[in-house]
C-alpha cells in the first residue's frame, strides 16, 4: 500500500528527503520527488524531514466512520505512546473521549505486546536460534525483506503487538472491527498487507483532528495500574525491559534508527556475530519517535519519561495463544534495479563533470552518500545529473565566466570600498593592463578617475552610456556604472567608442573642408561673372557707339 501521497504544488526540488531516505527509495522526474513503493519501509522519514509538507499521510478517517456506521462493533488498539502524546491523559480519559466518537471500546496495544513478548521469551528457551531479531517494527521487517533476504531466518516470525492484539480482540469479541491507533506510518502498509487482522489504521495527528472537529475533550487523569509492565514497548529497549526473564546463552541488545540497524545487520550477514537476542526499532527512540510524535511532537526525554511513568512492575493479564496462531511469514521482496557496468558509470560520472577519482567530491549535497552511488541512481532513472550540486555551480560559473571573459566590453566590479574585484580581458585592453593580478584589490582610482563612482554610491542613481574621454588611455568610452544594493558591488561597463568618436571626427573635418572648398569655389565663380560681366559691358559699349555712328552716316545727307 502506499502509505504517503506527493502534493505536488507544495515539492520545491529541495532533496531534503532523498539526502534523509535510509533506503534512497525516492525517484526524481520532472523536478519532484517520487517514493519508489517496491523499495521503500516505510519509515515516514521523508514525512518528518520535509520542510513543505509535500509528503501526506494517507487518511483513513472517513474508513473509520464507515466502519463505525456499519453496525458492528468497532474497537480501539491504542498504541502505548499514546501517553507521550497526550500528556497526562491515561487509557480511561481516552477510552471515555473515542466513545464519544461511537467506538465500542478502546484497549492498549500493550496487551498484543504481552502476547508477543511472551512468545519470544518461548522462542528463545525452546527453539535454538543462533540470532533472534524482534518483527514488532514493520518497517524493520520491511528492511530486512527488500535489502537484506539473507537475514530472514533470523528475523522472529512472529506477529506484531498491533496484529497480536487486534486478533484477541476479534477472538473475544465476535463481528468486531478494529482499528488501531499510533505515531507510526509503517502500521498502514502492515495492515493492508496482512489483510483481515486490522480493519484501518489512524495516527495520532488524525485522530486530534477529529477529537476537535467532534469538539470532544480530552481529560488529564493518569489511574495507576501494576499491570502494565508492556507499556515499555514502545521505547528503546523496551522489549527488553518487559521480559521476565534472560537466556544467559544470549546477549541482548537494542538497537534504533534505521542506519545502526543496517550496520548490524551487515554484521551479521559477514559472521561476526552470534547468540544475539536483539530489538530493532526504525525511528531513534523507538516508536515514542515515530513519525507522527516527531513531526509535531518531538521531546524524547519527557516521553520516555511519561511512558516509565504509566509502566507497571507486572505483566498484563493475557490468554496467550498457542504458538501456531501467532505464526507470522516473512519472503523476500525483490525490488528490481538493473546495476549498471563500470563503463557506463564512468560515463555517467563523466556527464557530472567527474573525469577523475578527485572530482568526485562525495559532498551528500545530492543526497547520495557518493557521486558513484549518485551516477548508479541516475543509470536507474532515479536520479538526474542536474541534482549535483557542485556541477550546477562549475557549469554557471563556467558559463558567466564565458560570457564575461568574451563579451567585446569592459567590465569591472568594486567593492563598496571602491577596490577592484574583478575585471575581463576587454577591460584590461581599453586600460592597458597586462595581468588582472596587477589591479585586484586596489583602488580603482587607480585605473580611472573615481568621481562618478563615488556619486552612484552616494546617491544610489545608476550611470547610463555616458561617454567620456580618457586622456591618459587616448580613448573614448561609453560608460555605465549600475550599484547592486543587494551584492554591495558596483559594476562598470565601458564600451571602447574611440574608433567611431575618430570616424564622427574625421567626419566633422571632412564636413568643414567640403564647405570651405565649397565657399572657395563659390567666391571663385562669383568674380569670373563678375569679370565676364564686366568684359560684355564694355563690349555692348563700343557696338553701341559703332551703330549710332553707321546710322548717322547713313541717314545723313
Amino acid at each position: 500500500m502506499e502509505c504517503l501521497a506527493l502534493k505536488r504544488s507544495n515539492c520545491k526540488n529541495c532533496y531534503k528527503c532523498i539526502r534523509h531516505c535510509p533506503v534512497k527509495s525516492i525517484r526524481f522526474s520532472g523536478n519532484q520527488a517520487h517514493i519508489i513503493g517496491n523499495e521503500c519501509i516505510r519509515c515516514g522519514t521523508c514525512f518528518v524531514v520535509c520542510p513543505q509538507d509535500a509528503k501526506q499521510i494517507i487518511d483513513e478517517t472517513e474508513n473509520v466512520k464507515v466502519l463505525l456506521q456499519s453496525g458492528a462493533p468497532v474497537v480501539v488498539s491504542l498504541a502505548p505512546s499514546f501517553i507521550a502524546n497526550y500528556e497526562g491523559v491515561g487509557i480511561e480519559s481516552m477510552r471515555e473521549a473515542l466513545k464519544k466518537l461511537g467506538f465500542y471500546d478502546v484497549e492498549e496495544t500493550a496487551i498484543g505486546a504481552t502476547i508477543v513478548k511472551n512468545e519470544y521469551e518461548r522462542i528463545v528457551d525452546e527453539e535454538d536460534r543462533d540470532i533472534v531479531i524482534t518483527s514488532c517494527c514493520h518497517s524493520i521487517n520491511l528492511l530486512i525483506q527488500k535489502y537484506f533476504p539473507a537475514e530472514l531466518p533470523y528475523l522472529a516470525n512472529v506477529l506484531s503487538p498491533m496484529q497480536a492484539h487486534c486478533k484477541d480482540i476479534k477472538k473475544r469479541i465476535p463481528g468486531a472491527k478494529t482499528v488501531f491507533i499510533g505515531p507510526c506510518v509503517s502500521k498502514l502498509d502492515e495492515a493492508h498487507y496482512y489483510e483481515g487482522i486490522v480493519d484501518a489504521v489512524l495516527t495520532f495527528d488524525e485522530l486530534t483532528a477529529w477529537l476537535k472537529s467532534a469538539g470532544v475533550t480530552l481529560t488529564a487523569e493518569v489511574r495507576p495500574n501494576e499491570k502494565s509492565r508492556a507499556r515499555f514497548f514502545p521505547t528503546t529497549g523496551g522489549i527488553l525491559k518487559t521480559l521476565s526473564k534472560q537466556n544467559p546463552n544470549y546477549t541482548y541488545m537494542a538497537l534504533d534508527g534505521v542506519e545502526n540497524c543496517m550496520t548490524a545487520l551487515r554484521d551479521i550477514e559477514s559472521g561476526k556475530i552470534h547468540r544475539c537476542f536483539i530489538e530493532m526499532s526504525a525511528c531513534i527512540g523507538s516508536c515514542v519517535g515515530g513519525p507522527v510524535m516527531e513531526k509535531y511532537h518531538r521531546a524524547p526525554v519527557r516521553d520516555y519519561m511519561a511512558v516509565a511513568r504509566f509502566a507497571g512492575k507486572d505483566d498484563f493479564d493475557v490468554d496467550q495463544p498457542d504458538m501456531l496462531s501467532l505464526k507470522k511469514t516473512f519472503s523476500p521482496i525483490e525490488h528490481k534495479a538493473t546495476m549498471p557496468t563500470e563503463a557506463e558509470i564512468a560515463g555517467i560520472l563523466k556527464q557530472m563533470g567527474k573525469l577523475k577519482p578527485s572530482d568526485e567530491l562525495n559532498c551528500g549535497s545530492c543526497g547520495y552518500n557518493t557521486c558513484r552511488e549518485k551516477a548508479v541512481a541516475i543509470y536507474q532513472g532515479k536520479a538526474e545529473v542536474s541534482m549535483c550540486l557542485p556541477f550546477l555551480k562549475d557549469r554557471a560559473e563556467s558559463f558567466s565566466d564565458n560570457i564575461v571573459r568574451n563579451t567585446p566590453n569592459g567590465l569591472i566590479v568594486l567593492n563598496e570600498d571602491l577596490e577592484v574585484q574583478q575585471i575581463n580581458r576587454a577591460a584590461q585592453r581599453i586600460l592597458n593592463i597586462r595581468n588582472a593580478s596587477d589591479v585586484l584589490g586596489d583602488q580603482i582610482v587607480r585605473i580611472l578617475e573615481p568621481i562618478d563612482f563615488m556619486d552612484v554610491l552616494r546617491t544610489g542613481h545608476n550611470i547610463n552610456d555616458k561617454r567620456r574621454y580618457l586622456a591618459e588611455y587616448e580613448k573614448y568610452v561609453e560608460e555605465t556604472i549600475v550599484y547592486d544594493k543587494e551584492y554591495r558591488v558596483l559594476v562598470c561597463i565601458l564600451r571602447d567608442v574611440t574608433e567611431e568618436e575618430t570616424m564622427r571626427e574625421q567626419k566633422e573635418s571632412m564636413g568643414r573642408q567640403t564647405v570651405e572648398i565649397a565657399d572657395r569655389v563659390i567666391d571663385k565663380q562669383m568674380r569670373i561673372v563678375q569679370e565676364i560681366a564686366s568684359l560684355l559691358g564694355e563690349t555692348a559699349a563700343e557696338t553701341k557707339i559703332a551703330l549710332s555712328n553707321l546710322k548717322k552716316s547713313i541717314t545723313e545727307p
